[in-house]
């Protein structure tokens, strides 16, 4: 019996030292691995603050995050009115000669034909537009009537030169 305990004694305390270097190293692992995670944390979250930030600048002329755009249009909802107004506009893409807001006449047999709008506050509409290869942009006024269609008045219109052929 006593040969035994000899045997085991040694066996037990290797046992208990390779125990406790194994957890220790874990726990310094461990430890290494939630700073890294911390640290990478860190820089998401101020990657999405600064996303938050661009977005929320791009959005300043938005008529969904205008106050005094907003409050001009206190009786419609402001998101189904600007879902209205672009279906209007690309309603107006149907046309044969192409979308009249663009002031533009067939290209090569092409119709202009609107493809973005962003309406910029209760006045004002800005809208991407193709002639076949050739692009542009178009700046509308347009008026919202309680019942009657809206009113769309083109202010200024271009394409890039680059892009007609």
């Amino acid at each position: 019996m006593k040969k035994t305990i000899f045997y085991l004694l040694p066996f037990s305390i290797l046992l208990n030292i390779y125990t406790y270097m194994y957890f220790s190293k874990k726990s310094n692992s461990d430890d290494k691995r939630i700073e890294t995670c911390l640290k990478e944390s860190k820089v998401e979250r101020d990657s999405i603050a600064s996303l938050n930030n661009q977005i929320m600048e791009a959005n300043y002329f938005s008529l969904e995050y205008n106050d005094n755009a907003i409050e001009y249009f206190e009786e419609y909802d402001v998101n189904k009115l600007a879902s209205e107004i672009k279906d209007e506009i690309n309603t107006l893409n149907e046309n044969p000669n192409g979308n009249p807001l663009t002031k533009y006449d067939q290209i090569n047999g092409n119709k202009a034909i609107i493809n973005k709008i962003k309406i910029l506050n209760h006045r004002w509409i800005i809208a991407d537009f193709n002639i076949g290869g050739a692009w542009g942009e178009v700046l509308v006024k347009y008026f919202k009537n309680e019942g009657k269609p809206t009113e769309f008045v083109t202010m200024d219109t271009f394409i890039y030169s680059k892009t007609l052929k």
